[in-house]
């Protein structure tokens, strides 16, 4: 069992969250709700997760093939539904970016890897409705 703690530190919606060995992320609700933008909101954390994930994995996977990564950037673009409570994300778009000696169709495959079958979190997205695509590219 995983155990998170969260506390309320800053005005009514500010909470810092903390994990089982202490580290911290503060959320925050957006000012025009009564926020006071003091940190990422709850739905961004979950896309930040699925970059965490996913990156995890693929860097695994890379390493397996004696691949070289120097460094990993992930552009995650998403849209929630509109109109609807609760407010689910529907449409993610990830696109994987790497330096290094990475050969483009072995990283092709670790994205495809991860995303379709390893990454935990990419699944509770599309077990919520949400539509994932990506793309990836190795930057000379």
């Amino acid at each position: 069992m995983t155990r998170i703690e969260l506390t309320r530190t800053v005005g009514d919606y500010g909470f810092e969250g903390k994990d089982a060995n202490g580290h911290t992320m503060t959320m925050d609700a957006a000012v025009e709700i009564g926020g006071q933008n003091a940190g990422v909101r709850p739905m961004q954390t979950l896309l930040m997760g699925l970059g965490g994930c996913s990156g995890i994995d693929i860097i695994s996977i890379l390493k397996k093939q004696k691949q070289e990564v120097e460094t990993v950037k992930m552009i995650i673009d998403a849209e929630r539904e509109q109109g609807k409570e609760p407010s689910l994300w529907k449409y993610v778009h990830i696109r994987f970016q790497f330096t290094g000696t990475v050969d483009s169709e072995k990283a092709f495959k670790a994205c495809a890897l991860s995303i379709d079958k390893y990454c935990s979190v990419a699944a509770t997205l599309r077990a919520a409705g949400a539509t994932i695509e990506w793309e990836s590219e190795v930057i000379k």
